[in-house]
């Protein structure tokens, strides 16, 4: 029996209207994904109580110290062959480092006769985390970058804040077996007030009772690991010795 060709017709319709309706549903969730990881984080500062407060007056204000790329930042620039970024991801911001300078230590190319662009993209929520930090800590740039790069990546994550103006470059490193050591009494003497966040444990080989390890950070856009130590880092400044704490987590610094 022959099948009417309006009937045939209308079927095939129906059966393209349901692939579009699928297809557009699973652009819909991506966008709601998207959203979701972009969305505004909150970390409510409230009063703290008298206690609380007179505990702060006992004890010294701490100095967080930061890195920059892969733990605040991750970039790379127009000669890499296999970015780590997907493809078309736009950068937080470029920055344009001339000839005469040097890459950060990750980024191992030549820059030869020409300004070379470097396209930085931030860690999700960083800028919502230095503000919240900001009002705990001193904070403090510590790069094994050269001062040229890392200069203009602080100046960008600082955006007239003020709140990045002590900072620490390859200069202040001490170059050891190939790698850069970040000597934290450079920063201050007292190093019982003293914390380091930093991806690398090698370049805190010196101070391991002083640093929180955190993983490295290229391109996920829902990577929480800033928000995530906020609640430590709220309780670590009024402790009389961050070491006291830290040390108690050596064995996280093998992990990444």
């Amino acid at each position: 029996m022959m099948r009417a060709p309006g009937l045939l017709g209308l079927r095939g319709f129906v059966a393209f209207a349901v692939k579009l309706w699928s297809f557009v549903l699973y652009l819909l969730r991506k966008q709601v994904r998207t959203v979701i990881q972009y969305q505004t984080v909150r970390y409510d500062i409230l009063p703290i109580s008298p206690t609380s407060r007179n505990r702060l007056s006992q004890v010294k204000r701490k100095v967080l110290v930061l890195d920059l790329d892969e733990t605040l930042i991750h970039s790379h620039h127009d000669g890499v062959l296999r970015p780590t970024v997907r493809p078309g991801t736009p950068p937080d911001f470029i920055l344009k480092v001339s000839r005469s300078a040097s890459p950060p230590p990750q980024l191992l190319v030549v820059i030869d006769k020409h300004p070379v662009r470097f396209f930085v993209h931030k860690r999700p929520h960083v800028d919502f985390f230095l503000e919240v930090v900001s009002q705990w800590y001193e904070l403090v740039v510590f790069t094994a970058s050269m001062e040229i790069y890392g200069s203009a990546v602080a100046d960008k994550l600082d955006n007239n804040r003020g709140i990045l103006r002590r900072r620490y470059y390859r200069q202040h490193c001490t170059l050891e077996l190939g790698s850069y050591i970040k000597d934290l009494s450079v920063v201050h003497n007292d190093l019982s007030s003293v914390v380091i966040l930093d991806n690398s444990p090698g370049a805190y080989r010196s101070h391991p009772d002083n640093a929180i390890p955190i993983k490295s950070w290229f391109s996920d856009p829902s990577d929480t690991a800033l928000l995530n130590l906020l609640p430590m880092l709220d309780a670590l400044r009024f402790t009389a010795d961050v070491r006291s704490v830290l040390s108690r987590n050596l064995h996280q610094h093998r992990l990444w």
